[in-house]
């Protein structure tokens, strides 16, 4: 009898400890119970939202272990004061991200986000596009040069010959450089590559700009290379920044980049516009087309993009802030 209630305890500890399994599952396997990639896009976005959170906390700590340090109980208590506002407006910022990656979700479907094995787009040399076969809304031909002005500053924008192979494509390399009078603020080099279908692909940019220092009394400037992403690197995926057939496309919202947490820029084509286009100081074109540019790391920031056919991008119309537009183009061959 005794050796009877022995196995029996033994057996329901088994099936206990098998229940417990069940409850306090590691994050991975909780991910995958149901089918690897079910509701990838929504686990993703609640996975960043955990991370968010954490991020929030870890500053604040820091930002309180910096305010312990200070000598004046004035200047400690307002330290105290702005750690516990900032942890507050980061926290709502955590949750405005994660109802627009669940929005962004509702568009693009619920399918892990890997563009290239996908679709697997064939891409042409990058050195053989010309004005006859580059995509007419993007046209990546070497030597061609835009520039902008807005907001106080100057953006040159310059196809160059330059190439980098990332994640086995060649792309070409286009310059970005802005200046704000006459000293240059931003220089990035992006990394683009055209298919055989006309699509545009965005694999990448290596930015550095130059952000002022807030406090009295700095005499130098900071360097930030945020934003700069490179597909294949950390899980860094490309995305299409411009399609080569955009007869059934309006209303279409897609992905141009994805680098969680650091590049999540998404396009929707909202409008095709019917010739003749007139661009102020440039000329008139046959057609256009109008996208909008949304980021889940800003939910609040949008911004209107207009395309001429042959040209390319002649203005950008922010929700906030001034417009930029096309001042010149030319088509110089690269030296």
């Amino acid at each position: 009898m005794v050796q009877e209630k022995n196995i029996f305890r033994l057996g329901l500890t088994i099936i206990m400890f098998i229940a417990l399994l069940g409850l306090v599952s590691t994050p991975a396997l909780a991910h995958g119970r149901g089918g690897h990639g079910q509701r990838a896009c929504s686990k993703t976005a609640s996975a960043v939202f955990l991370a968010c959170q954490n991020e929030v906390k870890d500053d604040y700590w820091i930002g309180q272990g910096n305010c312990y340090n200070l000598s004046d109980k004035d200047e400690r208590t307002e330290c105290f004061e702005e750690a516990k506002d900032e942890y507050k407006e980061a926290k709502g910022e955590c949750r405005d991200q994660l109802e627009a990656r669940k929005e962004l979700c509702e568009e693009v479907g619920e399918a892990p986000y890997d563009p290239i094995n996908d679709l697997e787009p064939t891409f042409i040399d990058p050195t053989t596009i010309t004005a006859s076969n580059a995509n007419q809304y993007f046209p990546l031909v070497p030597g061609y040069q835009w520039v902008y002005e807005g907001g106080g500053e100057t953006i040159t924008v310059t196809v160059t010959t330059e190439t980098v192979e990332i994640l086995g494509v060649t792309c070409i390399e286009v310059s970005d450089v802005v200046e704000e009078d006459g000293e240059v603020i931003e220089d990035t080099k992006d990394w683009y590559a055209q298919d055989t279908d006309g699509n545009v692909w965005y694999f990448g940019e290596r930015s550095l700009a130059r952000e002022d220092c807030e406090e009295d009394g700095c005499d130098a400037y900071l360097l930030s290379n945020d934003g700069s992403w490179i597909a294949g690197v950390d899980f860094a995926q490309p995305g299409i920044i411009m399609f080569g057939d955009l007869s059934d496309k309006v209303g279409t919202v897609y992905r141009q980049e994805l680098l969680l947490g650091d590049a999540e820029d998404v396009g929707e084509v909202k409008e095709l516009l019917e010739g003749p286009v007139v661009v102020d100081g440039i000329g008139t074109f046959d057609s256009g087309v109008v996208t909008e540019d949304t980021t889940p790391l800003e939910p609040d920031v949008s911004e209107d993009k207009f395309y001429a056919e042959g040209l390319g991008l002649y203005k950008e119309v922010p929700n906030e802030g001034d417009p930029v537009v096309l001042v010149s183009f030319t088509t110089s061959p690269m030296p």
